[in-house]
């Protein structure tokens, strides 16, 4: 087990200033996005034990589903196979610093169709539904070592907040290992 996962989850936000610009959610050919429906929750529990996150079942489920707003919860689907590969949810996400949040959660991506961008399109799908549906707070929490992910989230246009004093040191190393330029002043606090 990574010795990261004892620190405090990373924060990441949507800046307000990017609310008028969401990301454009892009597939390649061969797959197609759409919204939940039912009956996905076993393959949902599929790709997320495929991903990393074991132990998924529909007991574990039902509290996240309940904090989907309408049409948030979207997955990638192999346009031959008609089988999910990637999910991200839209979740409502009320916290102090922002009463009204919607946090984009629970990213996953079945490793047989890894290079494709599909997180990244199932995320930018979340994004543009969360701010249609009024959200002008939107974050996500992860860990250090999620390296990809965190990569694919800067890429779409998140930003680090430094949420906690040990951050700046942490993305700091996040970004030397990324290759991605260390920027503290343009990121939230």
């Amino acid at each position: 087990m990574n010795n990261s996962t004892a620190l405090p989850q990373l924060q990441m936000v949507w800046p307000p200033a990017r609310l008028a610009a969401p990301p454009v959610p892009r597939l390649p050919p061969g797959y197609f996005l759409r919204t939940y429906r039912p009956g996905d929750e076993a393959r949902f529990c599929e790709v997320m034990a495929l991903a990393g996150w074991p132990g998924w079942d529909e007991a574990k489920l039902r509290p996240w589903v309940a904090r989907i707003p309408p049409e948030s919860w979207f997955m990638a689907v192999h346009a031959v196979t008609g089988q999910i590969v990637a999910t991200a949810m839209g979740l409502h996400d009320p916290t102090d610093w922002h009463p009204f949040g919607g946090e984009l959660g629970w990213v996953a991506s079945d490793p047989a169709h890894a290079g494709q961008g599909l997180g990244m399109a199932v995320c930018a799908a979340v994004v543009v539904r969360l701010i249609a549906a009024g959200y002008t707070n939107i974050h996500l929490y992860t860990e250090d070592f999620r390296l990809a992910a965190l990569k694919g989230y800067l890429r779409l246009g998140f930003v680090p907040r430094l949420a906690t004093p040990d951050m700046p040191a942490r993305w700091q190393t996040i970004c030397a290992q990324l290759g991605w330029p260390y920027t503290p002043d343009e990121w939230e606090r």
